[in-house]
């Protein structure tokens, strides 16, 4: 049986938070000489809401969830952060996640000096659920999971994520960033009914608003107020809460430009699939592809010659002999394709 109160670092059950001069006072108008700001140069002078009231009710009537079940963070980083300093004792505890995927959790965990488990994907990048199982001990408080995964890009069964969520007594965070590129739907409609289960989300992938940092965590309400508690007062600036609230207030803009990614991931995937050096091409979930080829290496700089930057994963176990590629505008599309076509007949040539 989950018990939030068992996992809270005794530290930060017994932190005052800091109380800033925005959190005593919510307001706005009046004469503000509450918090040593200066009078000039207006609206930027004043400090922004800490708790981004605006964007949660906004957001919270996008998503069909409370408000108190929103934290809003500089980035899903500092979610992830936080949730490793609020849940996990350094040197004593540890988190399990699976490999390959997102690397910035090991760091996060690194930074935290927190013992920080891998479990191998199976060779197709599905769970090895055994084996996930088996890397839990009583230190274990977190498992992190990301869904659609980066770098393999593929989903993971919400079936199998939901009996880690039910079966484990710690928390399961499953990072939603391509979410909205998935076939598969949101685990967020399973926050109320599981304590345990916090969602990743993000406005940098199909917002396209990746310069502003803006990262979602939805949770119960006693996990975001541990989160508020602990987060450092003004996070979010006030001109990404500006133009967050712009960019919800057009939901149907986002959703276009998230069809005709897919649409330009589909004919790409079709293009290169008749090239004699690509020799996978993995199923996708999101906005990008992870593509095996023969020679990882030559390809890469080829490409990088031409100012066309993609990402090398061959390094990473289960991803040998990859590349890794976001899904451009078309024009962007056909000049990778053109420049690819042309190694591959200078390839086959000599």
């Amino acid at each position: 049986m989950f018990d939030l109160q068992t996992i809270i670092r005794e530290n930060v059950k017994s932190l005052i938070p800091y109380s800033s001069a925005r959190d005593e006072f919510t307001g706005e108008k009046g004469v503000f000489l509450d918090a040593n700001e200066n009078p000039f140069n207006e609206p930027y002078n004043r400090y922004p809401d800490p708790l981004q009231r605006k964007v949660k009710e906004k957001l919270a009537n996008l998503k069909k969830v409370h408000p108190d079940q929103i934290f809003l963070g500089n980035g899903s980083d500092e979610a992830i952060d936080l949730l490793i300093r609020a849940f996990c004792e350094p040197h004593v505890n540890n988190i399990v996640s699976v490999h390959p995927s997102y690397g910035m959790y090991q760091v996060a965990a690194d930074i935290n000096a927190v013992e920080f488990t891998k479990v191998f994907l199976n060779t197709d990048f599905s769970l090895d659920l055994p084996a996930i199982f088996n890397a839990i001990n009583n230190e274990t408080k977190l498992i992190m999971l990301c869904s659609p995964n980066n770098p393999t890009a593929n989903s993971l069964p919400i079936t199998e994520v939901l009996e880690i969520v039910r079966q484990f007594e710690g928390l399961v965070v499953v990072d939603e960033a391509y979410i909205d590129f998935s076939k598969q739907e949101s685990l967020l409609a399973y926050i109320s009914a599981y304590s345990n289960l916090i969602v990743l989300q993000t406005f940098s992938k199909a917002w396209g608003m990746a310069a502003l940092r803006m990262g979602i965590a939805f949770a119960s309400a006693d996990i975001i107020h541990i989160l508020n508690k602990i987060k450092y007062p003004y996070n979010i600036n006030k001109i990404t809460q500006e133009l967050v609230l712009r960019a919800l207030d057009n939901e149907s803009v986002k959703n276009k430009r998230v069809r005709k990614i897919l649409s330009q991931r589909d004919k790409l995937i079709k293009k290169i699939s008749g090239l004699k050096t690509v020799l996978t091409i993995y199923p996708s979930d999101a906005n990008f592809i992870l593509v095996k080829v023969a020679d990882t290496q030559k390809l890469y700089n080829y490409l990088l010659n031409q100012k066309i930057i993609i990402r090398d994963r061959s390094k990473i176990q289960h991803c040998e002999g990859c590349l890794r590629i976001t899904i451009g505008r078309k024009s962007e599309n056909k000049i990778l394709f053109h420049a690819w076509a042309q190694f591959d007949k200078e390839t086959l040539t000599n």
